[in-house]
């Protein structure tokens, strides 16, 4: 009777839950029909929503002439070897504020919680001048003068966003909760504190990695702003950058199939990575949001 009950009232909820989901699709399912579109089709009305022909031409136009193979490959450097470095850095953060003691502890994180706080524009200018003053490269002296630094490289492209206050933080939830028996037993049978680190709780972590991976992953990929103010060299824009540039190329002679088409092209690479690694990270949210 209870099963009964309890079905009744999970229906509704799971019909509501369908039709809401196939709202929020529509603009992506919209996307991906302009984007196979012919040119002639584009502004008939009334619309149609399936296509009479499907033009894949429109992929190889913008794939060629926004020259996104390389865009492509830029982003993949920028998006891949920062996220790896940020698992890195931020575990080991997170780690350290979770099971380790030291003085100053609580202050210190506090200061880390409070830079989630800052928006990123207000520390833009900042950010561009330590990378600029960077010492012993792009010809600057020890002191950091005298050339560019790391200005026009994918290092100082990379390099500001490796450390995470929210990532720590993720790190930090997640590392609490795991037992500290596991750590006082290795501890005793002499493990050093990073063997701990790298051989129990890793192994351990599979869904904060995940949840961090995707988080980090997906920011890099579609990051616009950071790119356009460090990046001179057109060879080395990343991918958002040269989709702002083919978009205003393509809105001036109103191609709305080609720019709808690479912008399909720039959405594929997050939606696998958040299919892939969806179990992990739904499991790695959960865990994270749990009290202590």
């Amino acid at each position: 009777m209870t099963g009964n009950r309890s079905l009744k009232f999970k229906i509704p909820i799971y019909i509501l839950l369908f039709f809401v989901s196939i709202i929020m699709m529509l603009p992506f399912l919209w996307m991906i029909s302009v984007s196979l579109k012919p040119a002639g089709q584009i502004y008939e009305y009334p619309p149609s929503f399936i296509p009479s022909s499907f033009n894949f031409e429109n992929y190889k136009v913008a794939w060629t002439r926004a020259n996104f193979n390389l865009y492509f490959k830029n982003t993949v450097i920028f998006a891949v070897v920062g996220t790896i470095l940020t698992l890195i850095t931020c575990s080991l953060g997170g780690y350290t504020f979770a099971k380790l003691r030291f003085p100053g502890k609580e202050l210190l994180f506090s200061i880390i919680l409070f830079s989630m706080m800052l928006p990123f524009s207000s520390i833009l200018i900042p950010l561009f001048l330590i990378v600029k003053s960077f010492p012993l490269a792009g010809g600057n002296n020890l002191f950091g003068k005298g050339g560019v630094g790391l200005v026009d490289t994918f290092s100082g492209l990379i390099l500001p966003g490796i450390v995470s206050g929210y990532y720590i933080f993720l790190f930090k939830q997640f590392f609490s909760m795991l037992p500290d028996d596991l750590i006082y037993a290795a501890r005793v049978d002499g493990c050093s504190e990073f063997r701990i680190f790298l051989q129990i709780i890793l192994p351990l972590s599979k869904p904060i990695l995940a949840t961090v991976s995707i988080f980090s992953f997906m920011s890099r990929w579609n990051s616009l702003l950071w790119p356009l103010v460090v990046l001179n060299d057109p060879k080395k824009r990343t991918l958002q950058v040269g989709l702002a540039i083919f978009q205003g190329e393509q809105l001036t002679g109103g191609q709305w199939n080609e720019l709808l088409a690479a912008s399909a092209i720039a959405l594929i690479p997050t939606v696998v990575i958040f299919l892939l690694g969806q179990k992990y990270f739904t499991t790695g949210i959960a865990l994270t949001g749990m009290k202590e």
